[in-house]
């Protein structure tokens, strides 16, 4: 329970976040555009986007990177027909386009650059979304307007060097406290992640985190302590929820918090203008937090449970004791602990969740629960953000002190995002 207190602190400032900014989809009283439009395209594309990107060589931080570039072409799109909220990359106002085909085209261009290979498949749910545009529309002129919104996107991305080789190597010194490689896979990833251009915080470390429990700290004992007992793959103190609850939410975070906005969508039964701007705002948060996580990681250059463990004796701390066969629970990502970027994530899109449509609860399913297709009930978002954290300590891959400061770094992600991007414009009639 005081575990759970003191990680409820890393949210208090979205109580804030949510009284000024929630329930703004209700358009304060104004008609809502595209009242008659169902929100069914955004949610289809969004499938459609990970259904392109699924395959062995998926890659979480590209992943993210392009769903916030699909998601931030909609919003534009959109928006330069019936301009709701302020635009991204595009910004020309084109009244008279159909709103389905402009969505359509301008997920359909970006994914179409960033898979080439996948074209047929794209080309194909292109041609089944537009068999929705209604008769009498200017498809013509929504195709044009989308495609020149993707295209917009796309410019202001081109050079940012995201598909470069994520496989890196290490070259730290093997002193205690500094990151090692951890089994099964040996080698560090995308160390480029860490000077990513940002999509909408102002750099990747505006709200870089300060520094770790010292090796020899109380906090830094028992959190060690916590995690070698609760995170192991044998002999655990874990109990079966947690076991549950770490394997439910050990899937890639920009999958599950895609869904959880997605179920949100559905159960608030949202309008178009209002579903295309918080996917957007979801996944530049998603993707922001990738990259501020991976630049304080990599800063703070700190050591897996794994390793921590394994090599307790040299920590020089009387209270924490070696365990040479230790394993987790879960395998480790090849990446440094400090923060949890597993935290940072489902803080970030909790925020901007609870911030549009207030606390809300939900149910949904993960694609690495087990059994397979299991659900899981959350009082809210806020819970679920912590929950997510969690899941690293009973999986045994992240420190405590690891998931708390992801929860805030989160926390200050998808607050500065939802508060000075995509902001309100005057709505008008449509």
């Amino acid at each position: 329970m005081k575990k759970f207190f003191y990680s409820l602190l890393a949210f208090a400032s979205i109580a804030l976040v949510a009284f000024t900014a929630a329930y703004e989809h209700r358009g304060k009283g104004k008609e809502v555009p595209f009242k008659n439009y169902s929100n069914a395209v955004v949610l289809s594309w969004n499938n459609t986007a990970f259904e392109t990107m699924q395959g062995p060589n998926y890659n979480p931080l590209l992943a993210s990177r392009i769903l916030a570039m699909v998601h931030l072409a909609m919003h534009d799109a959109l928006n330069n027909i019936a301009p709701s909220y302020e635009t991204y990359a595009y910004h020309r106002e084109e009244k008279k386009a159909d709103p389905i085909a402009a969505i359509s085209a301008a997920a359909h261009s970006v994914l179409v650059e960033s898979f080439p290979d996948k074209k047929r498949f794209l080309d194909a749910a292109l041609e089944q979304a537009l068999k929705n545009v209604k008769d009498g529309a200017d498809e013509d002129r929504g195709i044009m307007l989308g495609e020149d919104a993707g295209q917009a996107i796309l410019t202001l991305r081109s050079n940012d060097g995201a598909f470069g080789d994520p496989v890196g190597k290490l070259n730290n010194p093997d002193q205690p406290g500094l990151y090692q490689v951890t089994p099964p896979l040996q080698f560090v990833f995308a160390p480029f992640w860490t000077t990513m251009p940002t999509f909408g915080i102002k750099s990747p470390d505006q709200f870089r985190v300060g520094p770790m429990p010292a090796l020899t700290s109380k906090q830094y004992s028992e959190d060690f302590n916590e995690v070698k007992m609760i995170g192991a793959k044998h002999n655990s103190t874990r109990t079966e929820e947690q076991t549950f609850i770490a394997k439910f939410w050990y899937e890639f975070s920009e999958i599950g918090w895609n869904r959880v906005t997605a179920v949100a969508v559905k159960d608030a039964n949202l309008d178009l203008v209002t579903t295309v701007r918080l996917f957007a705002l979801v996944n530049m948060g998603l993707a922001d937090s990738y990259t501020a996580g991976w630049d304080s990681k990599f800063n703070h250059n700190f050591w897996r449970p794994y390793t921590a463990i394994r090599n307790a004796i040299r920590d020089n701390n009387d209270h924490t004791a070696e365990d040479i066969s230790w394993e987790p629970l879960l395998n480790t990502p090849p990446v440094h602990d400090y923060p949890s970027t597993h935290s940072v994530l489902g803080s970030a899109a909790a925020t901007i969740l609870t911030g549009i449509l207030g606390d809300r609860s939900f149910t949904m399913t993960s694609t690495s629960a087990e059994p397979a297709n299991a659900t899981r009930t959350l009082k809210n978002f806020t819970v679920a953000a912590i929950e997510n954290g969690d899941s690293r300590v009973y999986a045994g891959i992240h420190f405590r002190f690891s998931c708390e400061a992801g929860l805030r770094l989160g926390n200050d992600i998808g607050g500065w995002i939802l508060n000075n991007t995509l902001t309100p414009k005057a709505r008008p009639k449509v």
